[in-house]
């Protein structure tokens, strides 16, 4: 399959006119063809235009036409083969056996949405039936369903050029909630990019939907980004990346005579706590399985754990030394992009010039263009209570150590932190009460708390939540994986007294598809 360097806008190849960006390979610093111009106003206008005259046809697709179209789209991905691999490598620096994890997960999470589709749950139907000798009122038949918002916006992120990107999770997501979608490739990553969307496009051709079910756009700076964000048919935005980023698409989507939600993943430094029984019975285990953790994909995993709170003492030395010698052993590994790498070595000196901070180790360096050297950095409670710098995130394989004199000052530290996606708990059958007194101030910080375990991995399932307060993400009560990451891109209608004949198929008597209905209090099955 031959890479044009196209913007793809509905079932159209369309060259851009905008600043024309490349892809470069991380770990030689080569430059890759082919070249894409960006686009400009025009084609977010065009995209937009598609997109709306796609949402009044493709939201009322079928259950079944819509999961099969999600199902389309899984097996054209893995149709295009070893090329998107390759492709993702060169542009990433991410090695093999991830990638294709990757696109498993991504093709995988399209066939759960497809499940979800057909299950119907997530139109949350609900039925009041009419009862018209009702004393001292009557009440008018009422029925209620889920649609979708309406066109989405979706950013593809810099770490996941897959699972997060152009047919990612908020991809998924939006189109079974019958929402069309245009994405904003990645500027890291066009030509896996555009490998996919056209692969997505295939599958919109194939399902005989409308053509602005789907289109795809790149540009450099955020001009096309807050172009798409503020165009008025644009409803919703799903986001990965840096909190300026997230924010910044945030005031713009609250700036329009409309506002729109947006769904943004931003920052969280995930913070490990080690409970004194844990520490003592498996210290030299919790470091070495710490830094595993720490340096996976060169720590540019949102969920990677940059923070390690624990009462200072023999085990927590011992915790520490073993760390620090597992980091030293660590082998530099290639960051995604020249930006990224910069934004880490910026981090790491910030915390490496601090006084208020101690070095602890630093990995092995690295040979690649832009390699990511571990660091492992030490600091008392009382100094991080009082710099709130110390809780910025650095994007990769860094991690600082909180030292507290007592629990009341692990609790101190655990409320003065900022929201995040996951924090983490190591406790023992002697930590079970003190665990429990800590447990009601993380559930306030996080959207994801594990016991015995490390945050990178997340599952894609039906419990799993991906989210968090602020800066974590945009909105705490949401997630963008598992299957309730639907309900972001849903609104719900209530139909009164509409004749049998107006009613969407769902609602009608009988209930014709066979789908969950909660007529009268009552769950019909």
């Amino acid at each position: 399959m031959t890479m044009m360097g196209k913007l793809l806008i509905g079932q159209s190849d369309v060259s851009g006119s905008a600043k024309p960006i490349n892809a470069i390979n991380p770990a030689t610093g080569e430059t890759l063809e082919p070249t894409y111009a960006g686009g400009s106003k025009a084609e977010v206008e065009s995209a937009c235009e598609f997109a709306e005259a796609a949402f009044t046809t493709y939201h009322e697709t079928t259950l079944e036409d819509r999961a099969v179209f999600l199902e389309t789209i899984a097996s054209e991905i893995e149709g295009i083969g070893n090329q998107l691999i390759e492709r993702a490598m060169a542009e990433t620096g991410l090695p093999q056996a991830r990638l294709e994890g990757e696109r498993g997960r991504t093709c995988g999470q399209l066939r759960l949405f497809a499940s979800v589709v057909r299950a119907g749950e997530w139109l949350d139907m609900r039925i009041d039936s009419a009862m018209p000798d009702r004393q001292p009122m009557p009440r008018a038949d009422l029925r209620q369903r889920h649609i979708g918002l309406g066109p989405v916006a979706v950013f593809g992120a810099s770490n996941f050029p897959l699972a997060f990107s152009v047919a990612g999770g908020d991809t998924a997501s939006a189109l079974a909630a019958g929402c069309p979608v245009i994405v904003k490739g990645h500027s890291a990553h066009p030509g896996t990019s555009e490998l996919v969307g056209r692969a997505v496009q295939r599958a919109v051709k194939a399902c005989n939907l409308p053509e602005g079910t789907f289109s795809l756009l790149f540009g450099s700076g955020r001009e096309i980004g807050q172009a798409l964000v503020s165009d008025a048919r644009i409803q919703a935005v799903g986001f990965t990346g840096s909190r300026g980023g997230g924010t910044a698409l945030m005031k713009t989507a609250q700036a329009r005579p409309q506002p729109i939600p947006v769904y943004a993943e931003m920052s969280s430094i995930n913070p490990v706590f080690l409970m004194p029984e844990a520490l003592k019975a498996r210290g030299q285990q919790l470091a070495e399985d710490f830094v595993t953790s720490l340096t996976m994909g060169a720590g540019q995993f949102c969920t990677n754990p940059g923070l390690v709170i624990a009462v200072k003492g023999t085990e927590l030395d011992d915790f520490v030394e073993a760390a620090g010698k597992a980091v030293k052993g660590s082998a530099a590994q290639t960051m995604l992009t020249p930006s990224i790498h910069k934004a880490y070595e910026q981090g790491v000196g910030r915390l490496t010039n601090s006084s208020r901070v101690k070095e602890v180790a630093r990995g092995q360096a690295g040979e690649s263009a832009h390699p990511c050297q571990a660091m492992l950095f030490v600091t008392s409670a009382s100094d991080f209570l009082s710099d709130p710098e110390l809780q910025d995130e650095v994007f990769g394989s860094s991690s600082l150590v909180i030292e507290c004199s007592d629990q009341e000052e692990v609790k101190q530290v655990a409320r003065q932190l900022e929201g995040q996606l996951t924090i983490t708990l190591h406790i023992d059958d002697g930590d079970i009460e003190t665990a429990k007194a800590l447990l009601p101030i993380l559930e306030r910080k996080a959207g994801r708390i594990l016991a015995n375990g490390w945050p990178t991995g997340v599952e894609v399932c039906h419990a799993m939540v991906h989210g968090g307060p602020y800066p974590a993400t945009s909105d705490s009560r949401s997630t963008s994986v598992g299957s309730a990451a639907i309900y972001r891109f849903l609104r719900p209608v209530c139909y009164q007294a509409l004749p049998e004949r107006l009613l969407p198929e769902v609602l009608k008597d009988g209930n014709p598809l066979g789908v969950s209905r909660l007529v009268d209090g009552k769950r019909e099955l």
